[in-house]
């Protein structure tokens, strides 16, 4: 493995350069000057679903064999593009889809604006060498509910460094996911 003496967090200038790249850092994205931050890049909501009563729970256990995630059903957004959401846990698409070299790993985290309101996105580590547009949880807690419009910016990815390139990069289930 080749160490690569960079550390920290990457800064708006190097993720810009890094979208302008082959293959882009981040693609699809709906305003580049708005959702590139001094710390990060701000992602935006493309659609919400719920998980149906009907619909089984998920489970996981100690082989990739024995994961199994629940139906999700989409939700429309109205004709004026915003919903109003119920207190509950809800499975958002991201618009960006993502292109992590595999020197390169990602966390998001929720923008304050979300917390301040009574909501939170919960994300798993994005890892060194991923492709692919995510998703994450979202949980209204706030008991009047909460209304997003669609392609709001509700998230930020931080990308961090790896203190050396991963030899083989992601390689799990949700490579390529919702491209």
């Amino acid at each position: 493995m080749e160490s690569l003496n960079r550390t920290g967090i990457l800064s708006r200038a190097t993720i810009a350069g890094l979208v302008a790249g082959d293959p882009p850092l981040v693609e699809q994205y709906q305003d580049l000057e708005r959702q590139l931050q001094p710390n990060g890049f701000d992602i935006t909501v493309r659609s919400i679903s719920t998980y149906p009563r009907s619909s089984g729970p998920g489970s996981i256990g100690l082989s990739d064999d024995d994961r199994a995630l629940p139906e999700s059903a989409e939700i429309p957004f109205g004709p004026d593009r915003w919903m109003h959401l119920k207190p509950g846990a809800y499975l958002i698409t991201f618009n960006e889809t993502v292109h992590l070299p595999r020197h390169i790993m990602a966390l998001a985290r929720p923008r304050s604006s979300l917390l301040r309101a009574g909501v939170s996105i919960h994300t798993a580590v994005w890892d060194a060498g991923y492709s692919g547009r995510s998703q994450a949880l979202m949980t209204v807690h706030h008991p009047q509910g909460f209304r997003i419009q669609q392609d709001a910016r509700i998230a930020q990815l931080v990308f961090m460094y790896l203190d050396a390139e991963d030899l083989e990069g992601y390689r799990g289930r949700y490579q390529n996911e919702n491209q």
